[in-house]
């Protein structure tokens, strides 16, 4: 059986394959882009193509893996990155050897010391919560009851009963607490709920009441919360910049960073998910909404004036849920806020 790295290593290689096709529309340069440039640690593979390209998510569309490389779909501190033209398009290609010396003794595994697509460490906290739940999942999951030894709040190492966990199917939980909806910013419709990441817990026993310790408290647990089984699926951390494949016009209605004002390596949440045909790595531009002001010089005081939506930056879904979707923003050039739209770059 693969393992998961293999299988993430695999993915690498075959997406990396495809990314050697010609794109459909032409990749415009930088008109400041170097001709080489020297990946240094803490580069992403964004920040890297931005200094070559106008739209820095188009780079895996002139990508072109040297198979003569060693782990061609892997760029480490060291290498060079060489832009070239082929047929008058603009083609990106990788050296190695001369800079740095690589030997597979020196790393645990392929993966260790490569540069990331995009900042990981600005979503790591959002790669497995907050979560996303709708009201049918929220009514059925297990909930806190009671605690034991009379404590009236649940925090680590106290044991709490649960309204109902009838199998040993899942031995690890999330406690969560119910949160406010995520409506559609044009259409006020629900779109689910967020769930806020509480603790751990570790079943003790099943039955009803269920018990748990819990672990891990990031916030006190009250009677009411509810729990989540935790997910066996390692997160992805690996992201492929693409167009979504269908059209998308949606809105940011929400930060998930405490701000108002959003701008670069803010995480939002958008108000399209999986259902309308968003998938992890697609890329959406964002326009800041247009005010709608009144018209001081018009005849009739009550008419007002729709301002033009202005391009604000970019954002790269991460994490998707069925209707809506975590994203975040890449670049902006301006202040971005909740309400502000998002559509295909």
């Amino acid at each position: 059986m693969l393992t998961p790295r293999t299988k993430l290593v695999s993915l690498l290689f075959s997406i990396l394959l495809c990314w050697q096709v010609v794109a459909a529309e032409p990749v415009a340069v930088n008109p400041s882009h170097p001709d080489r440039y020297v990946v240094v640690k803490g580069d992403t593979l964004w920040d890297i193509s931005a200094r070559f390209l106008r739209e820095p998510w188009r780079w895996p569309d002139v990508w072109h893996v040297n198979p003569q490389i060693a782990n061609p779909h892997l760029i480490y501190p060291g290498d060079v990155i060489v832009m070239t033209y082929v047929n008058g398009q603009p083609r990106l290609g990788l050296e190695r050897g001369s800079l740095v010396k690589l030997s597979p003794r020196v790393r645990s595994s392929e993966l260790d010391g490569a540069i990331p697509s995009i900042p990981v460490d600005a979503i790591q906290q959002f790669l497995t919560r907050p979560f996303v739940m709708d009201a049918g999942e929220l009514e059925s999951a297990p909930y806190v009851v009671h605690f034991a030894n009379e404590h009236i709040l649940g925090s680590n190492n106290i044991k709490a009963y649960i309204r109902s966990i009838d199998n040993e199917d899942n031995l690890k939980w999330n406690i969560v607490r119910p949160g406010g909806p995520y409506k559609d910013a044009d259409t006020d419709e629900i779109l689910g709920y967020e769930a806020l990441y509480i603790a751990g817990a570790v079943l003790l026993s099943t039955g009803d009441p269920a018990s748990v310790m819990i672990t891990d408290t990031e916030l006190e647990s009250t009677i009411g919360d509810r729990l989540i089984p935790v997910s066996q699926d390692v997160p992805i951390t690996t992201f492929f910049p693409k167009a979504p494949d269908r059209e998308i016009k949606g809105s940011i209605i929400d930060v998930l960073n405490g701000v108002s004002q959003i701008g670069q390596f803010n995480v939002v949440v958008i108000d399209r998910g999986e259902s309308d045909g968003l998938a992890v790595g697609d890329v959406l531009a964002i326009d800041h909404k247009g005010r709608t002001v009144r018209d001081k010089i018009a005849k009739d005081p009550r008419e007002t004036v729709k301002l033009p939506d202005e391009a604000a930056g970019t954002l790269m879904v991460f994490r998707i849920f069925p209707r809506v979707s975590f994203g975040l923003v890449m670049d902006a050039t301006q202040a971005i806020h909740v309400l502000d739209r998002v559509h295909n770059p």
